[in-house]
Order: C-alpha cells, then structure tokens, then sequence
C-alpha cells in the first residue's frame, strides 16, 4: 500500500491512527465478540472506502467523523440483520445499539446524533436511556434470600 507522497498519503496516515477505534465502533454497533467480528469488518471496509472515495472532498472537514457517520449510516441501512451477537451491548436493538454508542462511547451531543440519524432529539435521550437501563443488572437491588432491600425491614442501608 505504500505509494509514496500522494494525494493519498494523508488517507493511509488516517487509516493508520483511526482503524482500531472506528473497528471498536463497528464492534460495539454489531455486538459481535471482539475475536471474530466479520460484520464489524465488513462495515468499517464499506465505510473507508466511501472515505477514501471522497477523500478529497473531505478537505478541511474531520475525516474521522465523516468515517463514523459512514459506519453508522451502513450499520443503520443493515441493522435488521444485526440482532446481536454475544459483544457486550448484545441484548439492545440495533437502534439503541447506535445511539448508545455515538452518545457515551464516542461522546457525540446528543443534537448532533438526532440531526445524522434523523430523529428528535427527545427520541435520541429517550433511547439512549432505555440502553442503559437495559444494561443494567437485571437483579439490581435484589438480595440472595430474594428480598427486596426497599421492603425488607431487617435490612440495613449502607451508610
């Protein structure tokens, strides 16, 4: 792959720095297991080609972002056929799945993620609750016994 100095240098210099995160992205999004995770390849493929395709277009815009938006829009146009796997965030919908992992792993404003997936930004909040909700312990709260520690009066709130 090496060309030398090109208008594509910058682009390999990129992919480089950028493709173990964005593969991280792709892997979240198809909760695939990080060992074997073809549709996450796939995707991060599709969407540094679209890059590399409008390389030059992209000048002065954050190549970075654009790939991410490539590889959600190609994980969102796919998402029916990525139930989850065994990755992590394998028991959300693919939707929650998107909006879990641009607003609190990638860190994007929750505005900014309503705008690219076209959606309201209530509707973006009210998803990326539900995710988090739905990864937490299912017996949270519960004791060994099977009590409830908010109707147990023999249980003792940790000070």
């Amino acid at each position: 792959m090496d060309q030398g100095p090109g208008p594509y240098a910058e682009f390999e210099a990129f992919v480089a720095g950028a493709a173990g995160r964005l593969l991280r992205v792709a892997i979240l999004l198809t909760a695939e297991p990080e060992e074997d995770a073809p549709a996450a390849r796939g995707l991060l493929g599709s969407a540094l080609a679209r890059t590399y395709a409008n390389w030059r277009r992209l000048r002065g815009d954050d190549p970075y972002d654009y790939t991410r938006q490539e590889l959600c829009a190609a994980f969102a146009r796919a998402g029916r056929r990525h139930h989850g796997g065994s990755g992590v965030l394998a028991r959300l919908g693919p939707l929650e799945r998107l909006v879990l992992v641009l607003r609190i792993y990638e860190g994007v404003a929750e505005e900014v993620t309503a705008a690219q997936l076209g959606l309201p930004p209530e509707r973006v909040r009210a998803l990326c609750n539900r995710a988090v909700a739905g990864l937490r312990p299912r017996h949270a709260g519960v004791l060994d016994s099977g009590s409830d520690a908010r109707t147990d009066p023999h249980r003792r709130e940790a000070a």
